[in-house]
């Protein structure tokens, strides 16, 4: 029996309804469906529907059965950020025009909201690949021929990924004999390998260094719209199903003190301003691993709420940078500066954004971000509290001062702009205020998380110790712009760890245009020949037919695995 409708099947079939529609219907209704889809998750939450059961929206599959609506508290509060982070961007997203990029949109949350709400691997899994193939034509929308290499280097990571984590799949359901999508027993020696395969899935998603470089390399290339939706749901979709698969698990915690170190020395480097913040993006997946990882109800409260908070700060820098972009062109600090006086409202937002992502007092960070910091003190892990104390003066250099600098205060660059429409503005501005009032009032928030809330962000030793964090690499950051040390920007390709990638790629593709390519057309012409030679011998024009096709099939089975054998024999 239904007693609740899904909010990703909303967004996922509401989407194909969008080419009938023009003009202010047209905006109206992307501006209903996921305004639908998420009062339908608070509905959920307040019993609407009636005493709704761990999960509904059952669907019998051979003989498992499919879970499509596995609704807890961690489900639940992932649904609530990803309807509400959606309605944000609808908002924000009023005046694009082609319905397409718009459907591609819609689909890539609701398959996000498929996973979230999954009971089982199956339906999993099936959302998981919706979503990497709605997320790459999100890229392609950028137009450019940037942007189809970048969307096809793209799904070749989430194609390997969707391979190794439906490997992990079958063989789980093939050990165990049960589909259902639960913490995974790593100790156990049966379910070891298929849980690490899956494990491995989920960390390629979640953009784990050095499987990471997708990400900057493929969101700045969509269009302004499409890399905000990008930003929000495919890395946090991982942090979800690592919470829900591998709470506790101990190389989480160092995978994460990676991601929060590494990306920093990047987005310093880095010229382009959506570029930097997917390296911070990256930056703050860590810290949600690492809370994950160390497993304790503190640490995970503390990893589900920052994820939660990082969709709205991550998301409305994200949305300001956007908008620069759509009122100047370019995104690159070199090309930018003094906006502050033309795009005073987007500025204002851009630092409510940038205090957010910086953990200041009365802003968001500070009351998500701080759970898994003293997690890390609380049970003696100086090495990594080290790590992630250096990490958050690193967010605030790059993301909590180079983005609002370079963008509004550098230099001015004499650029004719102003602050953008008003239905961006507005987008932006729900954005603020929601991260304001985290900040200040946390504790709605902490009351759905999935454990119960022990945890006070306002006490004197707490603030002071974060001030003066900040304020050393406020400091810091002066110092290193007055004496010259500071890296200056410049028009440069930074390369990063897919560069291995890239050159075997390139020599594979360089062996199937040549050698590979001459080796099948000779093939091709002397089987032509035999096959032509063979049908002389039929007395009767359906014999020659007959004869010739059997040995034209049984030529092309061998010269197929000929083809093979001599690949095989090259790769390894």
């Amino acid at each position: 029996m239904i007693q609740w409708l899904h909010p990703g099947f909303i967004l996922i079939f509401g989407a194909f309804l969008i080419p009938l529609f023009r003009g202010k219907w047209k905006q109206g209704y992307l501006l209903i469906l996921p305004a639908a889809a998420l009062i339908d998750v608070i509905l959920m939450k307040m019993g609407v529907f009636g005493d709704i059961p761990i999960s509904t929206w059952r669907l019998p599959f051979l003989e498992y059965e499919l879970i499509f609506g596995r609704v807890d508290k961690l489900s639940f509060i992932f649904g609530l950020i990803f309807t509400l982070a959606a309605l944000i961007v609808a908002i924000y997203a009023l005046n694009a025009k082609s319905s397409v990029e718009h459907m591609s949109q819609y689909i890539y949350v609701g398959s996000a909201l498929g996973v979230v709400f999954a009971g089982d691997l199956i339906t999993l899994y099936i959302f998981w690949e919706i979503m990497a193939i709605a997320s790459t034509l999100i890229i392609w929308h950028g137009g450019t021929d940037k942007a189809r290499r970048a969307g096809f280097r793209y799904i070749m990571w989430h194609v390997a990924g969707g391979i190794i984590l439906l490997a992990g799949i079958i063989t789980y359901i093939g050990n165990t004999g049960s589909v259902d999508f639960n913490a995974f027993n790593l100790g156990s020696n049966s379910v070891y390998l298929p849980s690490l395969l899956i494990f491995i899935g989920f960390i390629i998603n979640a953009a784990v260094p050095p499987l990471h470089a997708w990400l900057p390399d493929a969101y700045p290339e969509s269009t302004v719209v499409g890399t905000v939706f990008l930003s929000i749901f495919t890395t946090k979709t991982a942090v979800y199903a690592l919470a829900r698969g591998f709470e506790g698990f101990d190389v989480l915690i160092w995978l994460g003190a990676l991601m929060v170190v590494y990306p920093i020395f990047y987005a310093v480097l880095e010229n382009d301003l959506r570029r930097v913040l997917c390296y911070s993006l990256i930056n703050q997946v860590g810290f949600m691993l690492c809370g994950i990882g160390i497993g304790t109800a503190l640490s995970v409260n503390g990893a589900i709420s920052h994820a939660f908070g990082n969709i709205l700060f991550e998301g409305l820098l994200f949305l300001c940078v956007g908008s620069v972009l759509y009122r100047t062109g370019p995104a690159k600090c070199t090309e930018l500066g003094g906006l502050y006086r033309t795009m005073p409202l987007t500025t204002a937002f851009c630092f409510v954004g940038a205090a957010s992502i910086s953990a200041f007092p009365f802003f968001t960070g500070f009351v998500t971000k701080s759970m898994v910091i003293d997690a890390t003190a609380g049970l003696g892990m100086a090495f990594v509290f080290l790590l992630l104390q250096l990490a958050s003066a690193g967010v605030f250099h790059h993301a909590g001062i180079k983005v609002p600098f370079f963008a509004f205060f550098a230099e001015d660059a004499n650029l004719n702009a102003r602050d953008p429409p008003f239905n961006m503005l507005l987008s932006m501005g729900i954005a603020a205020v929601l991260c304001i009032f985290i900040g200040v009032y946390p504790y709605p928030l902490y009351q759905i998380l999935p454990y119960p809330v022990v945890f006070e962000p306002y006490t004197a030793p707490h603030m002071i110790g974060q001030l003066q964090l900040l304020l050393f690499a406020s400091l810091a950051f002066v110092v290193l712009i007055k004496s010259g040390l500071y890296p200056p920007e410049q028009r440069k390709i930074n390369l990063d760890s897919d560069w291995p990638f890239r050159i075997a790629g390139a020599k594979f593709m360089r062996f199937v245009e040549g050698p590979l390519m001459s080796f099948a057309a000779w093939m091709d012409s002397n089987l032509k020949k035999i096959a032509a030679d063979f049908s002389a011998y039929g007395e009767e024009k359906e014999e020659r037919i007959l004869i010739g096709v059997s040995v034209l099939l049984g030529l092309l089975f061998l010269a197929s695995y000929l083809i093979i054998e001599l690949i095989y024999g090259w790769i390894a």
